[in-house]
Formats: C-alpha cells, structure tokens, sequence
C-alpha cells in the first residue's frame, strides 16, 4: 500500500496528542477464532468488570483523553462516544459483545484492553493517500450496522473519495468481510502518554495469533 497517511493541522491545532497507530498486513479473514474467544470471556471482560468497581469509564485512561479530545473538536462524547467507551460499557453492563471476524473481534480485543479505539479497513476499498481530519458540517456516511451516521466533529480517515472511518463507527464502504485480505488496522490515540507504543505491542501480538496476521508492517502517524 504506497499511499501517505497524515494528521490534519487543523485537527492537531485543536489536540495536538492526537497520534495514529497503524498496522498493514495480510490474512484470511474467517467468521471466528474460538481460542480468541475464550481469552476474552476468561480474562479481559473480568479485567474490566473489577475496574468498574474503582473507575467510571469516563475515566478509563485514555478514554478520558478521548472525550475531552471530542469536545475540542465540537462534538458531545456522551450522544456520540468513542468506540473503546461504547465497548467497555458493554462489558460492564454484561452483555458481551457482537461476533463478527477475526479482525473485528481481535480490534475489539485490542480496544478494550487499552481504551484506545481501534478500527480495520480492507485496503481494496481505499482510495489514495488517507488523511485524519474533523468532520465538516452536514457530512454523513452510513455506519457499520446503522443508519447514516451524522459525523461533523468526528475525527475522521478520509480518502481521496471522501470519509470512510472514525473513532466513533465506521462507513460499511471499506469494512472487513471474510477471505483473503490486505488490512489496514488504525489506533487512534488522543493521549500523551506511552500506552499507544504499548498497545502497537500487544496488538501485533493479538493481530499475528487471532487474526492470522502476516507480514505485519507497523508505525505511528504523529
């Protein structure tokens, strides 16, 4: 994928931590991977149900930074929450998560963990070089699963056709479906702090033993 990926200047005006994540690889998709989901309801929803007990998730680290990076760009986090938030809520509230893929459910695996949103486009559906921006006024996509979704003030991956993903939902144009794939895979990190190079690690780990990830090539986007 010869193709530039940058971070608006008039969005790091408005938060400058704001970091990219990314990951491009290849792998065959497929509808599940069971030891995934045993990890998942072994270890990490417990994880999240005992944090419960001590934070609130609006003050999950680094979904703090998030809501507080949305009200710079002119969006209320609480109608339109990152998707780590909406995640973790879940979780908490007991009722799982939706199965989809391997890469799907690995990015959900990652997000929770770190708090961070996580989001997968499938490279044949991109068009050109990519751009983080803020949403503009009267611009909508139709979301994964939803209805068109109103994005102005969303931080936004745009391509040369337009918007394709946010932190909050992404556009059904570039979304993961099952067989062979070239993927790319984005944290989008509004924190300061050494969890988005921590998160790089452990994700590559969980993208390589429950995606079925190859020829993984990673860097952030500053």
């Amino acid at each position: 994928m010869a193709r530039e990926i940058v971070i608006d200047g008039a969005l790091k005006e408005k938060w400058p931590d704001t970091r990219l994540g990314c990951f491009l690889y290849t792998t065959n998709v497929e509808k599940k991977n069971e030891e995934l989901w045993k990890y998942l309801k072994q270890k990490t929803f417990k994880i999240v149900r005992d944090r419960l007990f001590d934070l609130s998730v609006n003050e999950f680290p680094n979904i703090r930074e998030s809501r507080s990076a949305y009200k710079a760009f002119g969006k209320d986090p609480s109608r339109y929450r990152v998707s780590s938030e909406a995640l973790i809520r879940r979780v908490g509230q007991g009722k799982g998560l939706y199965q989809v893929n391997t890469v799907v459910d690995a990015n959900n695996l990652i997000s929770i963990e770190s708090g961070f949103s996580v989001g997968s486009y499938d490279t044949e559906k991109l068009e050109g070089n990519l751009i983080l921006r803020i949403g503009m006024p009267n611009e909508t996509y139709k979301g994964i699963g939803k209805e068109e979704l109103n994005i102005e003030g969303l931080p936004l991956i745009c391509d040369e056709r337009g918007p394709v993903g946010s932190s909050t939902s992404d556009s059904e144009r570039a979304m993961i479906t099952e067989g062979f794939r070239t993927i790319l895979t984005m944290i989008y990190s509004f924190s300061q702090n050494k969890d988005l190079e921590q998160a790089m690690e452990y994700g590559k780990e969980y993208l390589e033993k429950y995606a079925g990830a190859k020829d993984i090539r990673t860097w952030i986007v500053k």
